[in-house]
């Protein structure tokens, strides 16, 4: 079984296909590696494709030590991967928990990347929404301890950024339930706890994401409500970013739309790798409504 041991000795699972320019899928809190695999065939075809399980994930490892989850070691975690790879610099391409990973990579280790997807990032990141967010966690994960993570699925999986994704694709919808409900309890409850409420909220983070210079694209699903405000947020601190807001889209577009976030990222890492995307103009924040300029 291909693993990659991290730092502090775990083992994370991983998959990969194809050759080339290094691509790493980093999965959201209810997916694992498996929810990759539209964009595993696709992009294999021109690249190396590397998709993990996170801690918490089998067949990862499940360290029983709530120490062992934060929004560090997750980040680590990619960065674990990179390197036991020899992957650096790589386009790593994250959804939710993992875009937040994928920002934070892009922090703390941007040598180890070639440009960052971050779809579906921002939930419980408004600061009028920490309160909220935490207290949902915090009843959510006493829940699946409770109940087993095979039966919290039901619920878990009818949040309401997820129902349009049942209403476009019945069969896609029902084999992302059928996954998630596959995920191991503890690893779930752990996850939750440790990466997912205490993580900082992007909007703490705007001088080092101002500073922060790598290629970056945003996307959004437009009935996807807690990401569409942090969404704009990037836009405007990262001076090296995109955002594409998905139409009729929730929180897991890759696997809502496949197609259009496949032709959306294949642009963004076609630009990056032709030496064509740059820092947004200031003169584009001037605050003028109108007239800018003239030239000369």
């Amino acid at each position: 079984m291909p693993v990659v041991t991290t730092d502090d000795g775990v083992e994370l699972y991983y998959e990969e296909a194809g050759t080339g320019t290094p691509l790493v899928f980093v999965h959201e809190y209810a997916g694992d590696l498996r929810a990759w695999e539209p964009q595993m065939r696709a992009f294999a075809r021109r690249y190396r494709c590397i998709a993990f399980n996170a801690r918490g994930y089998p067949p990862s490892a499940v360290p029983h030590d709530p120490a062992a989850y934060s929004q560090d070691r997750a980040t680590d975690d990619i960065a674990a991967v990179i390197k036991g790879l020899d992957l650096a610099p790589a386009h790593v391409v994250g959804l939710s928990m993992g875009a937040f990973a994928t920002l934070h990579l892009g922090l703390r280790h941007p040598h180890l990347a070639r440009s960052l997807t971050a779809a579906g990032v921002g939930y419980g990141a408004e600061p009028g929404k920490r309160d909220q967010f935490r207290a949902e966690i915090d009843a959510t994960a006493d829940r699946i301890a409770e109940e087993g993570m095979w039966k919290m699925a039901r619920t878990y999986g009818r949040g309401p950024t997820r129902l349009v994704f049942e209403e476009k694709d019945p069969r896609g919808y029902a084999e992302f339930m059928s996954q998630l409900s596959e995920h191991d309890t503890d690893g779930a409850v752990l996850t939750m706890r440790g990466v997912q409420r205490e993580r900082p909220s992007l909007f703490e983070l705007e001088d080092r994401f101002r500073a922060m210079k790598l290629p970056t694209l945003v996307i959004a699903g437009d009935e996807d409500d807690p990401t569409l405000e942090p969404s704009l947020y990037l836009k405007r601190v990262i001076s090296t970013s995109a955002l594409l807001i998905m139409p009729r889209c929730g929180h897991t577009m890759n696997i809502e739309d496949p197609d259009a976030f496949n032709r959306a990222v294949l642009d963004f890492i076609t630009w990056v790798d032709a030496g064509r995307w740059w820092e947004r103009n200031p003169e584009t924040l001037s605050g003028a409504i109108i007239a800018g300029k003239a030239k000369g």
